[in-house]
């Protein structure tokens, strides 16, 4: 204990007085000419540099300031991931106010609760997809006094106003008077709050998380701690800002490590992204990397077999390297020799083809990891490599590094950082990384947080004796059989979806006899793999009731449930004929399965599971 604390008072005087807003200034002196970020253009890119990015922030301060924004005034982000997201959330900071990005995907009355609750002031949107989701609530936003829109702002309209004459208004004001925005951001102080995130609402509706610039730096300097990253790197930008992951990794270490962040404005170039970038980390929700390996395996389905068995040895080879690696292993020499004669002959060719033959760190984090697909890409010589935090811990506050990682596990609590486990089994954490609490609420914010400083996480792990953390499931979310077993969904969900075919799974069995599960095709994998086997199809709908594919299922379900107890095995399935996603409402902006959502509107299916056949 007498370490942890050492190496929390160690890192906080290395961040005592730093905020972000000094942050960008220093990169911005030492490293004018440094290229900041790059927004997709045609065929190309077009780049600002760290001098230009912090001379068009504190334009856009002055334009706040201009428009009224207050010190402690919120201001609404939602668009794209793209420079300007990036320059308006650090203007607002700039100008004393705190930015907030809205999740894309939230309903009308979910964007309204989350501006009230905070309180913005003035909304920055992408365009009209996002005014669409403001529109019908506006009457109910009286607070919100400008909308600044980056395209299609409505003519005639005084509420509205263009993002160009927005930096003309904020240009014009900087140069009237540069000492103004110069003392609002100097005023700006490392317990001020950096950032309001909401969470996404798996329960009921989001609350609001206050980050500080202290949270955040503390959360910068221990992960580098642990994760040796270089200077002048090169970075993707593409989940929501409104994310703690994406906000941590591609808006705030980039100051620090005077990174350039590439833009990916559309998910569906994020493959095309990742060959032209060749970031040095990159991090992705399980889906991401779910996705990514069922498009590998679909490709390597259509080599012929002679191929494919020299990709099977090979990738074996670098399976057991991966986990000879791990903590407390030991990697042999035939093992090394294995490894390095595979991966000269195939497995660096198909790093390289992906984008990811330079990344010094790849992460996950979010929700369950299938082991399958870790191990999957510790076969192509990858370490993506769980860690594990929440919004209300800025982020990652167990990690496991490239150098020291166990493979299951979420890694060991980081520098500075303390790790208990409840009599209950519930993991606790206490460090500066933690909120002080929920926005205006209270009661929330107490069962978060205890008397001693505790934050209650809500998840069931435990702690081996390296220090390495475990996951077992969400504490609300174990349920428990009618024979009094407790049983993890995420546990028998990983397995199930470890199959190319299965897009979502979940698992239920509360007060019940046995496990059944509700499960989704994959509408990207699906497609392809019928067209190899030259199944016709009209519709995911179609294929859903394709007996080849119900056969498929039925065997991935079979090879599931041999990997899990007894009491975990799932009796009885059902295949939908569509897609979850954050959309329709399933799931959450960050691909987290809505449970409650998925038990209501599925209520006669599941029933159906235990009583029909």
């Amino acid at each position: 204990m007498t370490g942890v604390i050492e190496e929390r008072a160690a890192i906080e005087q290395e961040i005592a007085g730093r905020t972000v807003c000094e942050q960008l200034r220093w990169a911005a002196q030492e490293h004018p000419d440094s290229p900041a970020y790059s927004d997709p253009a045609g065929d190309g890119w077009t780049t600002l540099t760290y001098a230009e990015a912090r001379g068009r922030v504190l334009q856009i301060a002055a334009g706040y300031a201009a428009l009224g924004l207050r010190p402690g005034d919120a201001v609404a982000l939602m668009l794209v991931n793209r420079s300007e997201h990036v320059l308006a959330d650090l203007g607002a900071v700039h100008a004393g106010g705190v930015p907030c990005s809205i999740y894309a995907t939230f309903a009308p009355e979910q964007v309204a609760y989350v501006a009230r609750d905070v309180g913005a002031r003035i909304a920055v949107l992408g365009g009209p997809a996002d005014l669409a989701r403001w529109e019908p609530v506006l009457g109910e936003l009286p607070a919100l006094t400008r909308i600044v829109m980056l395209e299609g702002a409505p003519e005639g309209d005084e509420r509205f106003l263009s993002w160009e004459a927005f930096l003309k208004l904020g240009a014009d004001a900087l140069a009237a008077d540069p000492a103004a925005v110069d003392a609002r951001w100097r005023a700006v102080t490392p317990e001020d709050t950096l950032a309001v995130l909401y969470t996404s609402g798996t329960t009921g509706n989001p609350k609001g998380v206050p980050l500080t610039h202290a949270n955040v730096l503390f959360e910068i300097v221990t992960t580098q701690r642990m994760i040796e990253l270089p200077t002048h790197g090169t970075q993707i930008s593409y989940l929501t800002y409104a994310h703690i992951a994406e906000r941590v990794l591609s808006l705030y270490l980039p100051l620090v490590k005077v990174n350039h962040v590439y833009f990916c404005t559309d998910m569906a170039n994020l493959g095309a992204t990742l060959g032209q970038v060749r970031p040095v980390l990159f991090f992705g929700v399980p889906r991401v990397w779910e996705k990514m390996m069922a498009r590998l395996q679909a490709l390597l389905a259509t080599q012929p077999p002679e191929q494919q068995e020299n990709v099977r040895a090979a990738m074996a080879a670098g399976l057991a390297y991966v986990e000879g690696q791990q903590h407390g292993h030991t990697v042999t020499p035939e093992v090394r020799e294995a490894y390095e004669r595979a991966d000269a002959a195939l497995l660096s060719v198909v790093r390289s083809l992906i984008g990811l033959d330079q990344a010094r760190w790849c992460a996950t984090a979010a929700a369950p990891m299938p082991v399958e697909v870790q191990r999957f890409f510790a076969g192509l010589g990858l370490k993506v490599i769980d860690v594990y935090g929440m919004t209300e811990t800025t982020g990652a506050f167990t990690v496991n590094s490239p150098e020291v990682f166990r493979l299951g596990t979420v890694g060991r609590a980081e520098p500075g950082v303390e790790v208990r486990i409840a009599e209950d089994g519930e993991i606790l954490t206490r460090s500066p990384l933690n909120t002080r609490g929920y926005l205006g609420l209270p009661e929330a914010t107490a069962e978060l947080l205890d008397d001693d400083g505790w934050l209650h996480t809500g998840d069931v792990g435990s702690i081996d004796e390296d220090g390495f953390v475990r996951i077992v499931d969400r504490k609300k979310e174990l349920f428990i059989t009618s024979g009094g077993e407790n049983v993890s969904p995420a546990a028998i969900e990983g397995h199930l979806k470890e199959h190319p075919l299965i897009g979502q799974a979940l698992a239920y069995g509360d007060r019940r006899p046995y496990p059944v599960a509700i499960l989704t095709l994959d509408g990207e994998v699906a497609p392809e793999w019928a067209r190899a086997r030259g199944i016709a199809f009209g519709s995911l709908s179609d294929l859903a009731a394709h007996p080849d594919v119900l056969k498929e299922v039925e065997a991935a379900v079979e090879a599931a449930n041999r990997k899990l107890a007894r009491v975990q095995q799932v009796k009885r399935w059902r295949l939908l004929p569509v897609e979850w996603t954050a959309e329709t409402a399933e799931l959450t902006p960050s691909l987290k399965l809505k449970r409650r959502v998925v038990h209501a509107r599925y209520a006669e299916v599941i029933e159906e599971l235990y009583t029909t056949g």
